[in-house]
């Protein structure tokens, strides 16, 4: 689930010739506009799309950004050949994927938290504080991960706190246990005014990410 900036001007040219379903569904100030140009794709899973939005995005926007956009695009693309992206409120996922792993809804937790996070380019080197709050959140806020079969990966010999995803953000919550209960928050908001630098751990811990993660790779009981 790269987080994507480029694609954007491809999908939304290319929604008008090849977005054979679109639908537009209004909630509570929110708008989704849900596109797809897969005939066959599960309508059962369309709509579990739909209200894991209307679930999680309005929880990740109180507590993360309040300013978030209030108009994001789901488009199903078959064209795309990753698990999902997303870039300029708009989220592209690859409809195959939803037929090999039906209950992975949380996708949709992942994807729209990067809408919330809208760091911009100003934080060189973070990819990996991005993509880890985002599961961070999706652990945080997930309405079916356990039937999804996804769950924070266990610490072992190897892994680094920049290793991204899961491991990051099984880290990023030891943190929150152990060192600063407001440290993902902290790091969300330096990384959206794009100030992010190694140096914000210790303003934040007391300790560098290094000596952070020797302590948690010494006793990473959560």
């Amino acid at each position: 689930m790269k987080h994507l900036q480029l694609f954007l001007a491809l999908t939304l040219a290319g929604f008008a010739a090849s977005a054979q379903t679109v639908d537009s569904v209004k909630k509570n100030g929110l708008t989704l506009i849900f596109k797809s140009n897969e005939a066959s794709f599960s309508p059962e899973t369309k709509k579990r799309l739909i209200d894991a939005f209307f679930e999680v995005y309005p929880k990740e926007m109180a507590e993360y950004n309040p300013k978030s956009l209030t108009r994001v695009v789901f488009f199903v693309d078959t064209t795309y050949k990753g698990v999902a992206a997303t870039g300029g409120g708009v989220v592209r996922y690859n409809p195959t994927w939803f037929v090999k792993h039906p209950e992975d809804i949380d996708v949709v937790t992942h994807e729209v938290m990067h809408i919330v996070q809208n760091y911009g380019r100003g934080n060189r080197g973070a990819g990996w504080v991005t993509e880890g709050i985002a599961d961070y959140v999706r652990n945080e806020h997930g309405v079916n991960n356990d039937k999804g079969g996804w769950k924070l990966t266990d610490y072992k010999a190897g892994q680094n706190y920049d290793n991204s995803y899961r491991i990051t953000a099984r880290f990023l919550l030891w943190g929150v246990k152990h060192k600063n209960k407001d440290l993902v928050l902290k790091l969300d908001g330096i990384m959206r005014q794009g100030k992010y630098t190694p140096e914000v751990w210790k303003d934040l811990t007391g300790k560098s990410v290094e000596e952070l993660w020797a302590e948690y790779a010494a006793n990473p009981v959560i």
